[in-house]
C-alpha cells in the first residue's frame, strides 16, 4: 500500500458519487489543497507518514471502494 494507492482510491471513490474535490473536502472537513494531494499522492504528507510506521510494524493495510467486491 502506498501513498498513490491511497489517492487512487480517494479519487474514484469521490468520482463514483458525482462529488468534486471541494465538496468532498468540506463534507470531510479538510482543506481543498490536502484532498488534492491525497489523490495525488503525495509523498510529504502524514498518510505517508502513517504507512511507514505500519509497514515498520509488519501491519498491512488494504482498501476497498465503495462497490467493491468482499
Amino acid at each position: 500500500m502506498t501513498p498513490l494507492d491511497i489517492g487512487r482510491v480517494v479519487r474514484e471513490a469521490r468520482e463514483q458519487k458525482g462529488l468534486s474535490q471541494d465538496e468532498l473536502a468540506a463534507t470531510a472537513n479538510v482543506r481543498t489543497k490536502f484532498l488534492a494531494k491525497l489523490e495525488d499522492g503525495d509523498t510529504s504528507g502524514q498518510v505517508a507518514k502513517a504507512l511507514a510506521v505500519l509497514d515498520s510494524l509488519g501491519i498491512k493495510v488494504s482498501l476497498q471502494p465503495p462497490g467493491g467486491a468482499d
